[in-house]
């Protein structure tokens, strides 16, 4: 069941899903908008040949008030806010749709587990022809959530939990 914006306001008052900081003018009807923090890193593609599963990717870490993607390009970008699930509750993160209109293709792998806690990572890449810039602050995603059938037997501890920042990724640590 997705979430409508009293039930999500509800959660918040009881303290049971934490997004902060948080404005009025983010809760939309299903869902949370996200805004865009400050923080990026880009594959270093000047030190590294390729990329591999592996190993550590390389990364250029920044942080700006304003960045530029360029065409065909990729960037990791975090979320203002800093999200806590219950062990109930998931989220699928969504571009939204005004900022898909220009190009920007809007990711995090799609999904949140219960009982994740941290920033969330974006995944950015401009598929449009021109230069895209994005400023610090604005809406750029959201949260749309949806209850569990019941509790998570094991909710999200992994690799990421309470991260904060651009987190690169951490695929060399899976155990497969």
């Amino acid at each position: 069941m997705i979430l409508s914006d009293a039930t999500i306001k509800a959660m918040m008052a009881r303290d049971e899903l934490v997004i902060e900081p948080l404005s009025d003018v983010q809760i939309q009807p299903a869902s949370v908008d996200i805004r865009l923090g400050n923080h990026y890193l880009k594959i270093d593609e000047n030190a590294i040949e390729s990329i591999a599963l592996d190993t550590p990717a390389q990364y250029v870490e920044f942080e700006a008030e304003e960045v530029v993607i360029p065409p065909n390009s990729f960037l990791l970008a975090t979320t203002n806010e800093y999200i806590k699930l219950p062990e109930n509750l998931t989220a699928f993160v969504e571009g939204r749709s005004s900022i898909g209109r220009m190009g920007l293709f809007i990711q995090n792998a799609g999904w949140v587990d219960p009982g994740f806690e941290g920033e969330i990572t974006l995944e950015l890449f401009n598929a449009n022809r021109l230069p895209i810039r994005l400023i610090s602050g604005r809406r750029i995603a959201q949260l749309v959530f949806a209850r569990m059938d019941q509790q998570a037997s094991a909710p999200y501890n992994g690799k990421y939990q309470k991260q904060r920042q651009a987190v690169g990724s951490r695929v060399y640590d899976d155990i497969d």
